[in-house]
């Protein structure tokens, strides 16, 4: 059985979807907090909850004792942490709430696991952590340089792990996705948020005029990458990059979008905002050396899979309000 944090979040959702296909037992956890639109997150689980192998519980992972519960009710073969506080922009406008939804649950999370001598544990970090560098692909070793909050609890959870699972008995995967995107993705990223302001005829907001190098990697890849490594019998903490190591100038992006749609978009180029990285750009080879997978989703098929979709979802207003 899996349990798998984040169950209505969007790789969370998708990851559930995954599992479910390979006909395992999923439980699913989330909170439903506001950050963005519950309908949403509610769509998604409806989805979900259609497959009789799948429970969802609601659920703050901050409450230890409900959380106890459920670890002593349940022998979970494998338990996916992907459930945090994201976004950048946010984080400074309210960086306690990064520090309990990110740090303090994790920290239960953690102590449930070390308790009941869980044997596979991924904990989902981020690309974030390493912030700007001068020499690119970045692997595995980059020196930590976290600009903003959510990038900083990311690091405090990795530096917890690495000290309470030392020499514990455990297949530990630490992942650091690299912008992911994707159908039922976050309405306040980009390509989402791009989609609607096309859709709605509105000006779209572009960032560092444009120059940003973004790592986009296709959300279907990313839960196959998390399987595979859920497999993976290796005792200890290891750490990956999931990442296409093809980095794109959000410019491609724009034109890309412009292609498959066949209309003209509305930008207001703007500069640089706080936080912000200029370039994501992960390095593979770990990953691709230690686990068997063929080919990355190039962005151009992700946009079209993205783009069909969202022209397939009824109901567009959950997504309208990201500037």
């Amino acid at each position: 059985m899996f349990l798998v944090t984040g169950a209505a979040g969007f790789i969370g959702f998708h990851m559930c979807k995954f599992l479910l296909k390979k006909k395992f037992k999923v439980i699913g956890l989330d909170s439903l907090n506001n950050y963005y639109s519950k309908s949403f997150k509610l769509k998604r689980l409806s989805i979900l909850k259609k497959e009789r192998s799948f429970k969802f519980i609601k659920l703050d992972l901050c409450k230890s004792n409900k959380l106890d519960q459920l670890f002593k009710k349940n022998n979970f073969k494998t338990i996916i942490h992907l459930a945090a506080q994201p976004g950048v922009v946010y984080s400074y406008k309210d960086p306690k709430s990064y520090t309990v939804n990110n740090v303090n649950a994790s920290k239960v999370i953690f102590e449930l696991i070390k308790k009941y001598k869980i044997k596979n544990f991924i904990f989902t970090s981020s690309s974030s952590v390493y912030g700007d560098h001068k020499k690119y692909p970045i692997n595995e070793n980059f020196t930590f340089k976290p600009k903003n909050h959510y990038a900083k609890t990311k690091v405090k959870c990795e530096k917890i792990i690495k000290k309470l699972f030392k020499n514990f008995n455990i297949n530990l995967k630490i992942i650091r996705p690299f912008t992911v995107y994707g159908p039922f993705g976050r309405p306040d990223m980009l390509i989402l948020k791009m989609l609607s302001k096309i859709k709605n005829k509105k000006h779209i907001d572009i960032y560092n005029y444009g120059k940003h190098l973004r790592d986009f990697t296709y959300v279907d890849d990313v839960v196959r990458i998390i399987y595979k490594l859920s497999l993976r019998e290796k005792r200890g903490v290891e750490v990956f990059n999931i990442c296409a190591s093809k980095p794109i100038e959000i410019n491609n992006i724009l034109e890309i979008t412009k292609k498959i749609l066949k209309k003209n978009i509305k930008i207001r180029l703007k500069r640089k905002r706080k936080g912000e990285m200029n370039v994501t750009y992960g390095s593979n080879e770990k990953l691709l050396k230690k686990i068997k997978y063929k080919k990355f989703t190039d962005i151009e098929s992700g946009l079209k899979k993205t783009i069909k979709w969202y022209k397939s979802f009824s109901n567009k207003k959950v997504l309208n309000r990201y500037k």
